[in-house]
């Protein structure tokens, strides 16, 4: 049979009031550490996400910048042709016609 020890000054022994004590005050201490611990989860998950619309923002915008950049250069590459053409026609015409010619030669293969 198990008795409760009791709490003399000096021998080092602790009644079961106090373990109990200490047990509840260990119980408050884990319990205040998992709410810090899911607040802290929530503010991670909080700056991932925004880090991670900030980074999509910026990719938008870069790919935007750089279509941009290509319709400007298709631009500029529409405009010498067509001022070739009209600077040199029958050059531009002997041109077309062997381009073509390849690919149909391609094509029947």
């Amino acid at each position: 049979m198990a008795t409760a020890a009791t709490s003399k000054p000096g021998d080092g022994t602790r009644s079961i009031s106090d373990l109990e004590a200490d047990i509840q005050l260990l119980k408050a201490d884990i319990e205040v550490l998992t709410q810090q611990l899911a607040r802290t989860g929530q503010h991670g998950v909080g700056a991932a996400r925004r880090a991670a619309t900030q980074g999509a923002e910026q990719l938008k915008a870069k790919g935007e910048e750089v279509v941009e950049s290509l319709r400007e250069n298709a631009r500029d590459v529409e405009a010498q042709i067509t001022q070739s053409v009209r600077e040199k026609p029958v050059t531009s015409l002997a041109i077309a016609a062997g381009v073509g010619f390849l690919f149909a030669l391609l094509a029947r293969r």
